[in-house]
């Protein structure tokens, strides 16, 4: 497998179908809106956002805060039927509703309303349409440790039948089954599921049956996917879909985090999407993890907010966009968000941080504005500027520190923040996975510089990654230029 994400940032849980020669693919996006990205692709390693799948209020509540945090909407399933494309997510915030679907004549929008299923508490929801033409809904059952199934509506979200138990999974350690896709090749219908909870013991797992409601044995080869126990770079591997190219061979996509630093090692991007190839052997899929080559994904880009709308790569905790912020006359117009004393984010505009070198330069002349890189409210390291006095505020779980400050400061000087190695230092000497550098300046006067792991998944928990972000401080705020730079 190479060592490079298809899809960089925290993307997680990915779920891809192919319609003619064009694939797409949905992952997960928690607290965050608008929620569950989508891309398309024609070689399933260089991948474009087309927009989001869920924009509105209507379709999306999430939380925000500390308490709201990697909360939201969990891994999404994406399938193409009948003409139309389905999706199936789990609001964790709402989970009491059942699990949501809503679909759309194509893949950009706009989508349904959203029905749930009542009644069916878990994550992970699948949909597959069996031979008999019924729509089984497929989820991770974490009421009774399974993968369950029923037939289900999915225009009413109407449950139709009693669920079943499909499979237990392998059942090594805490093995959490979760993540079920049912697919169909010849003769056999396929249940692939995510095993071992989402960290250094995950894994992919397959079993198969002649019918789509099962019963489903075991792949003896289990697990077709994992890298616990190993030195590769890349961690966590598992939550996959397996997908048929025009021309019949297979490939799969599935979740990884990139570890970094001394020991245990931290990742700081989340969980990002993988691409390995698929052989058949008896029937069975094999990982082919070589099979394509290093993806070369484009990171960096320069936002003046020229464009009549805000690109769907800006995200924000809790809150709409659109309901804070908007672009005209050549610029970003941001609603007074939090006051400057506060460590919550109220209209935070946040990208994901997709290399594991950037920088961020952001040129704000009007109002006070506050730059940063964000795992939670609790994790976080900013530079804000209020009137001519700039500091740099430090956050880490329940300490909250300013670490530098600079006055007199010119507002159309930018604010910078950037990530960076570590310099190199003795053999076995005690490193975070890199260092937080925040200052001004097109050629950046260092202000302060942080150890990366205080932004890091293994120190603030959760299943998201960093984010960067601008909110205005107190009263409005003008940006007209947001530059990400991926540094190598």
């Amino acid at each position: 497998m190479t060592n490079t994400p298809v899809i960089p940032g925290y993307h997680p849980d990915p779920s891809v179908c192919r319609v003619g020669a064009d694939f797409f693919l949905a992952t997960s996006s928690f607290e965050y809106s608008p929620g569950v990205p989508i891309f398309t692709s024609t070689d399933l390693r260089s991948w474009d956002q087309l927009g989001n799948v869920l924009t509105r209020a209507s379709q999306l509540t999430v939380r925000t805060g500390v308490e709201g945090a990697s909360g939201g909407v969990y891994a999404p399933t994406l399938r193409h039927h009948d003409g139309r494309f389905w999706l199936a997510t789990t609001n964790v915030d709402e989970i009491t509703k059942g699990h949501l679907i809503v679909h759309a004549e194509r893949p950009e929008g706009p989508w349904s309303e959203p029905v749930y299923t009542e009644g069916l508490i878990g994550i992970d929801p699948d949909l597959a349409w069996g031979d008999d033409g019924v729509c089984r809904l497929t989820w991770g059952d974490v009421m009774r440790g399974c993968i369950s199934q029923v037939e289900v509506d999915p225009s009413t979200g109407r449950v139709l039948s009693e669920p079943v138990v499909l499979w237990r999974g392998i059942g090594i350690g805490d093995t959490h089954p979760e993540g079920p896709h049912v697919f169909k090749r010849g003769d056999w219908w396929y249940l692939l599921v995510a095993e071992g909870g989402t960290g250094p013991g995950h894994m992919v797992t397959i079993a198969r049956s002649a019918a789509i409601d099962g019963p489903f044995a075991g792949n003896p080869a289990n697990p077709i996917l994992s890298h616990r126990s190993t030195t590769h770079a890349v961690q966590s591997t598992g939550h996959a879909d397996l997908v048929e190219a025009e021309d019949g061979s297979w490939a799969m996509v599935h979740l990884g985090v990139r570890l970094r630093g001394s020991f245990p090692r931290w990742h700081t991007n989340g969980r990002e999407t993988f691409l390995v190839g698929i052989d058949w052997v008896d029937d069975w899929p094999v990982v082919v993890e070589d099979r394509f080559p290093e993806p070369t994904p484009e990171t960096s880009f320069v936002d003046t907010f020229d464009a009549p709308t805000l690109h769907p790569r800006w995200i924000a905790p809790g809150v709409a966009p659109a309901s804070f912020a908007r672009v005209g006359d050549g610029a970003l117009h941001l609603t007074a968000g939090r006051p400057a004393a506060s460590r919550d984010a109220e209209h935070l505009l946040a990208v994901r941080a997709r290399d594991e070198q950037w920088a961020v330069e952001v040129v704000a002349p009007e109002g006070d504005i506050v730059l940063g890189v964000r795992i939670d409210d609790a994790h976080q390291a900013v530079v804000q500027r209020v009137g001519d006095r700039v500091t740099v505020r430090v956050v880490i779980g329940p300490l909250d520190q300013l670490v530098a400050e600079r006055t007199g400061v010119d507002r159309r000087e930018p604010l910078t923040v950037r990530a960076v190695a570590n310099p190199q230092q003795r053999p076995g000497a005690r490193t975070g996975p890199d260092r937080i550098v925040l200052g001004l300046g097109t050629e950046p006067d260092v202000l302060a510089d942080v150890d990366g792991r205080y932004c890091s998944t293994e120190v603030a928990g959760g299943f998201t990654g960093r984010v960067i972000g601008i909110e205005a401080l107190g009263g409005d705020a003008t940006v007209t230029r947001f530059s990400y730079s991926a540094l190598h």
